[in-house]
């Protein structure tokens, strides 16, 4: 152990934390004159302080000792989704009951940090975003924080309320929303204290969701492409996900993240409005043939390592540096056993994300990830459903995969 390092570190996560030494002592139960010994490399502190020091911060004990980085850092949307299952859609002035009502996390940044704690408790799961001072804020944060995901990068404000989302769902998992984006737009680059990262991939999203990270920047394109810069800087993995939007600038806002992200993920549907290359043939197979020139594209924009798509039938990657091209079928899990597909993409992304933590193979990857996201399938809400790295790999031997 070095005390220099430790202590530079531990000194550094508690002003990226905005304690005091006083205030970090009280946690530790030490001394602030102890904390001020270890800050400056006098001394350093017991082995049995370590885990406590490295939960408060969010990082392995690991990182504390040498420095390394470690885990996943997810930055992005934060909302609160209110399922309302419902039979069928009304028509215009008519009724529909609703039969279910559930609250649950939503977005991006919750639904993936805590599928991710969910699949491995080893890994250092951190989250960055911005909640309102209100009771949707606490619920959520409560949520994430019992599911073992460090809060610590979150922002709260008295500005505007938590993003929220009606989500209206049919029993074979189709769903329509409606979303109040709050402190959403209020999220900026600025929150996000760079020189506090310590893990290895940063994974944000959803462009076009991110009204601050969205808007134009005269050098970068986007102040979403200048902060995947500032980030890739550091030495960190980068890793974007969008929203579907018919918005008019839609390729103008996420092209130029493109340039500065290591993983890009996102769905046939967001992936092709890029190219304007339809995912789909007349008969409404999948066109592998234009997801392919669209993935492609993607690597010409510069994504760097891995373009990942994925729709409701499979999965398709292509690593970048070797050009190599890899499909899995997604798994065929009966209609009768789907509960709701609420954040099934979110799920897909972290097991897709877990994969690329771990090294897999492309067809591993695919395979967990798709897995993962039928783990979602079995739950209403976008996060009960996801099951242990174990689990996942198990029940991917229980169902046999759809043919494309």
């Amino acid at each position: 152990m070095d005390a220099k390092i430790t202590g530079s570190l531990i000194a550094s996560l508690r002003k990226a934390s905005g304690l005091t030494q006083a205030t970090l002592a009280e946690k530790l139960i030490v001394s602030d004159k102890t904390i001020s010994k270890w800050e400056n490399g006098l001394g350093y502190p017991e082995i049995t302080q370590l885990p406590a020091i490295a939960a408060l911060f969010g990082v392995s004990v690991d990182y504390l000792l040498t420095g390394e980085r470690n885990g996943i850092t997810i930055a992005g949307s934060i909302i609160v989704d209110t399922v309302k299952n419902i039979s069928t859609y009304p028509e215009k002035g008519m009724l529909s009951i609703i039969s279910g009502l559930t609250k649950a996390a939503g977005g991006c940044a919750p639904n993936t940090a805590i599928d991710l704690a969910r699949i491995d408790r080893s890994i250092p799961i951190s989250v960055a975003g911005c909640v309102g001072d209100d009771d949707n804020g606490n619920f959520i944060m409560g949520i994430m924080q019992k599911n073992g995901v460090n809060t610590g990068m979150i922002t709260v404000t008295d500005e505007v309320a938590t993003s929220f989302s009606d989500v209206m769902s049919l029993q074979n998992g189709e769903r329509t929303f409606f979303s109040f984006r709050g402190a959403n737009d209020v999220f900026a680059p600025e929150h996000i204290n760079l020189s506090a990262l310590k893990c290895k991939i940063l994974h944000i999203g959803y462009i076009l969701m991110l009204a601050k990270f969205d808007a134009p920047d005269a050098e970068f394109g986007t102040a979403m492409a200048r902060f995947l810069h500032d980030v890739r800087e550091r030495g960190i993995k980068t890793s974007i996900d969008v929203v579907s939007s018919s918005d008019e600038d839609y390729k103008k806002t996420i092209i130029p993240a493109l340039k500065y992200a290591d993983y890009a993920i996102m769905n046939e549907v967001e992936s092709g409005m890029l190219t304007d290359l339809p995912p789909y043939n007349e008969d409404g197979s999948i066109n592998i043939d234009n997801i392919k020139k669209t993935m492609e594209f993607m690597a010409d924009c510069g994504t760097r390592e891995k373009v990942i798509i994925h729709c409701k039938q499979c999965g398709f990657c292509l690593d970048v540096p070797s050009g190599e091209f890899t499909i899995v079928p997604s798994l065929d899990i009966p209609a009768e056993e789907i509960k709701g597909s609420v954040g099934a993409g979110d799920a897909y992304c972290a097991g897709c994300l877990y994969g690329i933590y771990n090294s897999y193979s492309d067809k591993r990857l695919l395979e967990f990830a798709s897995a993962a996201a039928a783990c979602n399938l079995f739950s209403e809400n976008s996060t009960d459903g996801m099951r242990s790295r174990e689990e996942i790999e198990k029940l991917a031997t229980v169902y046999g995969r759809k043919k494309i």
